[in-house]
């Protein structure tokens, strides 16, 4: 007597609108995606690590496979006490964990976050369907100094004022 046949399950993928999650159901999701060792996407919310990540960026989360960040690396963690998600990069190592903060908020860390509440290390951005390579890249680790000490919004916004007359000029 035969088995029945039984054929492998045909993958694909279904193209479809996003998933309106936010909160602790996102936060949940991209946990169970990543557990799986699986790179997580989604829409960013806020400002708070502009210019480099904005508000509406797609942005994706890769695993950390039982690597710790290093300084510039930007990452995904629940926020130690209220448990929100928050995107933000790695200005310094500590004994006890990682020292964070948004590239816009000199003035404000996370302050030490604990290996077990890092969720994962941001390895895309895009923007309009368009890769975004600044702050990613090897000029991390420049961007966590000058995050650290304060000096990158206002140098942010001296370039801008020195670079819009220029930008002007050519349209």
């Amino acid at each position: 007597m035969r088995s029945p046949r039984f054929e492998d399950p045909r993958l694909f993928v279904v193209r479809a609108a996003e998933l309106p999650l936010s909160g602790q159901a996102l936060l949940d999701l991209m946990r169970a995606v990543l557990a799986r060792g699986v790179p997580f996407r989604f829409r960013a919310r806020g400002w708070s690590m502009a210019p480099f990540i904005r508000d509406g960026d797609v942005t994706t989360v890769s695993p950390l496979q039982g690597a710790l960040p290093r300084v510039g690396d930007v990452v995904a963690f629940a926020r130690p006490g209220t448990g929100n998600l928050v995107v933000h990069r790695v200005v310094a190592r500590r004994s006890m964990g990682l020292l964070v903060q948004g590239d816009r908020m000199p003035e404000h860390t996370d302050g030490i976050v604990p290996a077990e509440s890092l969720l994962g290390r941001v390895t895309r951005v895009q923007r309009d369907g368009r890769d975004v390579w600044l702050g990613l890249g090897p000029e991390r680790y420049l961007i966590a100094w000058l995050s650290r000490t304060g000096l990158l919004t206002p140098l942010r916004v001296w370039l801008a004022s020195r670079l819009k007359p220029l930008l002007r000029r050519r349209g």
